[in-house]
């Protein structure tokens, strides 16, 4: 493959993979789990550790095998084709696809709050609970242009993923930075006055708003399910960096630049998503975060911030965002099927590379899925049921850095783990403790999962017999 992708694009990649919706949404969840800005910013401080710990034992493997794949890759060479292909197949059923779709709709539904009539339209089609939207319209059309863009070379993708990440970024700042000089009447010592006490309050529908029913004290084993079910969006907002390792194959200087942009890129992604929780603190009292007009914290904040213009300013940071965010999930994923194709385990046509020296059908293949998942509307609870599994592989690919080292420490290693073992351990201990706790307290975050994951088995040994033609 052409090496058309610098260390300032990589990192582009994995800070624009990683900055989507989420930190602009769940931050409210998170305080109805947990009561306390001390327990909010923990979670985010455990989350951002989990991060940074994980990428830098990535970023061993990434020197290993600088080839494009990345992650299913690293985890094919190390425990076998099987392993590896369901690692394939939970991402494009799902974690991929549904990702993308997921913030394609987070980019509709932004949008249409900047343009009522998209929201106040009736559905296109209904029948029962099952209906098809403008905004969901909206969301195929992104997912779909996104694609045409990226079969049309990479220097076209990166162009949209330097500038959009760039942008988004400099917004964050700017929040960030107003967040603190523009407040008048600060909400930090309220929502630090609560110290390590921890309440919950998940509120009560009132026609299409969530109100608040009044907080109550927890214990110490409620406490653990609370933050069990807070990492549950703090982990989604964290992923998507290991995106940069599907285009290893285009990077320059892999053995070096993979593990440089995910180490510089998620330290930055996590030090500016600690600094926007700060300014809900600031900005927002404990109710006003826990319930937060449709769960969105940081337009109640940038309300605050800059009065009625504020939430203006906000849909069009997050449109920014989500825009970008797809962007670069659409531009990476494409090049784990290709290579899934290549080793016999995805549709052969997945091969080939266009005239513009991009997996073409791959991208297509991945686009219409994830169009198909935006049109269902069942991206949400997959989403739900697969963050589970998503910790799960990254568990795999972590312990594969340790494994490795056992098996084989003859091998070449240009970039070695810093403070190894102790880094991939802290990431094993952290989330060995998360999926624990998920099983223990949220059985349905972690079942259904496991299910879709299973159903690869039957699949694999299917290819196996007869190949995808």
């Amino acid at each position: 493959m052409n090496k058309k992708l610098s260390l300032w694009d990589a990192t582009m990649l994995v800070m624009g993979s990683m900055i989507g919706s989420g930190i602009f949404i769940v931050s409210s969840d998170m305080m109805r789990n947990l009561g306390s800005g001390y327990w909010l910013i923990t979670v985010w401080v455990i989350t951002g550790i989990m991060t940074v710990a994980a990428a830098i034992s990535y970023g061993e493997l990434s020197s290993m095998f600088p080839k494009a794949g990345g992650q299913y890759t690293y985890i094919t060479e190390i425990f076998g084709k099987m392993t590896g292909f369901l690692y394939g197949w939970g991402l494009f059923t799902v974690i991929q696809t549904g990702t993308i779709a997921a913030v394609a709709m987070a980019f509709g539904k932004f949008t249409a709050y900047l343009i009522p009539a998209l929201n106040n339209s009736d559905p296109i089609f209904q029948s029962g609970t099952f209906r098809i939207t403008w905004v969901q319209i909206l969301a195929i059309v992104v997912i779909l242009f996104l694609t045409f863009i990226n079969t049309k070379g990479v220097k076209n993708g990166k162009i949209l993923q330097n500038l959009f990440t760039t942008s988004k970024i400099i917004a964050l700042l700017g929040i960030i930075f107003f967040g603190f000089l523009l407040v008048k009447d600060s909400q930090w010592a309220s929502n630090m006055s609560f110290g390590w006490n921890s309440f919950q309050d998940f509120g009560k529908e009132v026609g299409n708003d969530l109100l608040p029913t009044g907080w109550k004290s927890i214990g110490s084993i409620t406490l653990l399910g609370g933050i069990a079910a807070a990492m549950v969006g703090s982990v989604f907002s964290s992923v998507a960096w290991e995106n940069v390792t599907f285009v290893s194959g285009e990077i320059e200087n892999p053995r070096k630049n993979v593990v440089k942009s995910m180490v510089l890129g998620t330290t930055i992604v996590m030090v500016l998503y600690m600094l926007v929780n700060f300014v809900y603190l600031n900005a927002l009292d404990r109710d006003a975060i826990a319930f937060a007009d449709k769960n969105r914290p940081a337009v109640a904040a940038s309300e605050v911030i800059f009065g009625n213009l504020g939430t203006v300013i906000m849909a069009i940071l997050v449109m920014i965002s989500t825009f970008g965010c797809i962007n670069g999930l659409v531009l990476a994923g494409a090049r784990v099927f290709q290579t899934m194709a290549k080793d016999g385990l995805f549709f052969k046509s997945a091969i080939e590379n266009n005239q513009n020296g991009v997996p073409g059908k791959s991208l297509w293949m991945q686009g219409i899925w994830a169009s198909v998942l935006a049109l269902s509307g069942q991206y949400g609870d997959l989403l739900d049921m697969i963050s589970f599994v998503i910790v799960l592989f990254y568990m795999i690919t972590v312990f594969g850095v340790i494994y490795l080292r056992i098996k084989k420490p003859n091998l070449e290693r240009p970039y070695k783990t810093w403070l190894y073992p102790v880094t991939p351990l802290l990431y094993l201990l952290i989330g060995t403790a998360f999926c624990v706790l998920l099983v223990w307290f949220k059985p349905q975050y972690t079942w259904p999962g496991f299910i879709l994951i299973l159903l690869g088995v039957p699949v694999y040994w299917f290819i196996n017999k007869k190949k995808l033609s």
